[in-house]
């Protein structure tokens, strides 16, 4: 059955472009188009999961915009804040595969559309009845405006007493460490659970070690700091103490989008009052499950799935 949690969160999306062929994207001649974006992502991984799930961006009134929206509003995705915008392309992006497994992922987003949001389009009655909200590092690196609307967002949160998740999500090609730390620092303060990679919190602080960590921590008020790192699992700092869980056994075929799809999976656990040790279990194998579908957000489960695992029910093919 459905929860009533309602979740906030706000960015760009993209037409992801994947390659038909492995190798430099000079010699690949077609590219199968997908969905996608990290708060996109995160938004369809929580409607996924049952959560009333809220989405505000600005989308190109093109066709490639309109891809997006009714993709989006089809997950059940509450579109109301999304809006058209003339003169702005929808943003692409196009992801080039080695032999080996690595890649390169080249963004298209000069003019992105939600370069035409501005701080006061953030109003107070978007937040009605909403219990979380969700923002990204993504965001704020496309345009140092941003921040703007972030820090408007969390000023809305604090006067409605509103849970905020932040996740770092650095995004390198869209700027420097250094860019990001500044704002990462003026965001933190109003930050009750922050969502990091292992490899991202250590650019931000220098320094990934927990006591590191615990001072971060306590120095910004941060009731959660939960820290994931891929196939070695998961850890949060909370109440002064650390909980951990491990990985959950699977044999991954794309990675992209795991990491919104644990936050999703926190941010349920959250809203549902599991313990810290159920919330990482649970987080954990919703990225698992991620990771075993190509794709940005494809491989991003329902509950059901998500139960599954977690009772590891064997599956009846048949």
């Amino acid at each position: 059955m459905l929860n009533t949690f309602n979740v906030f969160t706000l960015g760009d999306a993209l037409i992801t472009f994947n390659p038909a062929e492995t190798g430099p994207l000079r010699y690949v001649p077609s590219f199968t188009r997908k969905v996608g974006g990290a708060e996109l992502n995160f938004a369809i991984g929580c409607a996924r999961l049952g959560l009333h799930t809220k989405w505000a961006s600005r989308l190109g009134s093109d066709e490639f915009g309109r891809v997006i929206y009714n993709f989006a509003r089809g997950e059940g995705v509450d579109m109301t804040d999304v809006k058209f915008v003339e003169g702005y392309p929808t943003s692409l992006n196009f992801k080039e595969i080695r032999e080996d497994g690595s890649g390169k992922t080249f963004y298209y987003r000069y003019q992105s559309p939600i370069l035409t949001m501005e701080p006061e389009d953030m109003t107070e009655n978007m937040f009605n009845g909403i219990e979380l909200i969700h923002l990204t590092g993504v965001f704020l690196a496309i345009d140092s405006k941003n921040l703007a609307i972030a820090k408007r967002v969390l000023e809305i949160a604090k006067q409605k007493n509103i849970t905020v998740s932040f996740d770092p999500n650095i995004r390198l090609k869209l700027w420097t460490v250094e860019q990001a730390r500044v704002a990462y620092l003026e965001i933190l303060p109003a930050v009750d659970i922050l969502l990091t990679g292992l490899d991202e919190i250590e650019l931000i602080l220098g320094d990934s070690s927990e006591p590191t960590l615990e001072e971060c921590t306590n120095q910004y008020a941060i009731e959660q700091l939960v820290v994931k790192d891929g196939a070695n699992g998961s850890k949060v700092f909370k109440g002064q103490t650390w909980y951990r869980k491990e990985a959950f056994p699977v044999k991954p075929i794309d990675t992209v989008g795991a990491g919104d799809g644990f936050d999703a999976g926190y941010v349920y656990s959250v809203l549902n009052g599991y313990s810290p040790e159920e919330a990482l279990e649970f987080a954990n194998a919703v990225g698992a499950l991620v990771t075993t579908v190509s794709g940005d957000n494809e491989g991003l489960p329902y509950l059901e799935e998500v139960m599954a695992l977690l009772r590891k029910d064997k599956v009846i093919e048949r």
